[in-house]
């Protein structure tokens, strides 16, 4: 690996060469399936034809203007994203971390002009929001701020899931004007909060006038069996943060807000000059087109539910397993030690997959893939967990 990079990743020794579908390819020739969509961003694969033709097609007339003036294309990707989501306004961005950032930035905007000084937002253990200053604060992981202190200000953590915790903040924290919550934490290790947490969470905001804010950078456009997780429990809320999936690839980011967020921003609060770029847009019009073409939400539901009962049928009864749970193509298989070494094992055997918080085997693979490559997906990573779990028990 080049020492002209900074050393911000321990990269695995593989490097792609071209992609189809769930299959990447690496410089040698060997196959692999990829079951982490380049965390949860290739939703409907690689060098999807609907995908290629739209970055061509824009490329070939216009990548770029700026914000200064009217972009037809981002205000058709706003009202597409703001009906699917019954929310009324749309700022873009480049990335989740930034989608986070314009999402704290309305919090606090909000509790200003509520006359509130210092306002906090509640965010949870162990959430991950981004690495900018504010989201690796509002992030609940003390490895990803260590080195990086002084934090930013205004933040109040609490146990994700934990409405008793929520009330308890409610009863003691005046100057809360807002939950930074994931409906599933992705990083966190696929972690589900029981079925009406989201709706007691509304309630608790809706009774205090604060701003449900919720991170569906990782569930969104259509993972979890809904187009946005939240719609799980039918509740909306005043802001939601989108990327990854929503590019395939393509670099962009969206904060949507409704409700009491709508109007909170104007001219001067807040800019971008890539964001919402012809391109991107293109892109993500075309990713929702083809997801509500192919019905790819209930792909995911089904295909989800598929893989939790084939996966607990080949690891029941193995000891070391602790968990296996999801929602949609969010899946998670706990074991009960670290096992980041299976990372490197399922890359031997042609597997992607990801370890996340030491113990967890994360999977996050394309919507599109088939049953018969959900049947290979189970049978490689049971197998890989069985011998490491048999090895680390001698």
């Amino acid at each position: 690996m080049s020492n002209a990079l900074m050393a911000t990743y321990k990269r695995l020794p593989v490097s792609f060469e071209r992609g189809e579908g769930v299959w990447l390819w690496d410089t040698q020739g060997k196959r692999y399936l990829d079951a982490l969509s380049g965390i949860a961003v290739c939703g409907l694969g690689h060098a999807h034809p609907a995908i290629h033709k739209a970055i061509c097609d824009q490329a070939a007339t216009l990548l770029h203007t700026s914000n200064l003036y009217q972009i037809p294309l981002q205000e058709q990707l706003a009202e597409k994203l703001s009906a699917l989501a019954g929310m009324q306004q749309v700022f873009f961005a480049n990335s989740g971390a930034e989608a986070n950032e314009a999402a704290i930035k309305i919090a606090r905007f909000y509790g200003n002009q509520k006359g509130i000084q210092n306002p906090t937002i509640v965010v949870m253990d162990k959430s991950f929001h981004g690495r900018t200053l504010a989201t690796l604060t509002a992030t609940g992981n003390r490895k990803v701020q260590a080195g990086f202190e002084p934090l930013v200000q205004g933040f109040v953590r609490i146990p994700f899931g934990d409405i008793d915790s929520l009330k308890s903040v409610a009863e003691n924290s005046p100057n809360v004007v807002a939950v930074l919550v994931e409906p599933v934490q992705g990083e966190g290790g696929i972690n589900i909060p029981a079925d009406d947490y989201l709706k007691q969470v509304r309630q608790i905001c809706d009774q205090h006038e604060w701003l449900m804010m919720l991170d569906e950078i990782q569930t969104g456009i259509g993972r979890s069996g809904k187009f946005f997780s939240h719609q799980h429990q039918a509740i909306v809320p005043d802001v939601m943060t989108l990327a990854k999936a929503l590019g395939n690839g393509m670099p962009i980011g969206a904060c949507l807000v409704s409700g009491r967020a709508t109007d909170l921003l104007g001219p001067g609060n807040h800019g971008t000059t890539f964001g919402g770029n012809p391109l991107a847009c293109r892109v993500g019009l075309t990713v929702i087109e083809t997801v509500e073409k192919l019905n790819l939400t209930t792909r995911a539901e089904v295909l989800g539910a598929k893989l939790l009962a084939d996966f607990a049928d080949a690891l029941t009864d193995v000891a070391g397993v602790e968990e296996i749970r999801g929602q949609g193509l969010l899946i998670g298989i706990e074991l009960d030690r670290p096992c980041g070494e299976l990372v490197t094992r399922a890359l031997e055997k042609g597997l992607l997959i990801n370890v996340t918080a030491d113990s967890v085997i994360r999977l996050l693979p394309p919507l599109i893939m088939s049953d018969k490559e959900a049947v290979n997906l189970v049978e490689v990573l049971s197998a890989l967990i069985r011998d490491f779990l048999a090895e680390e028990s001698d």
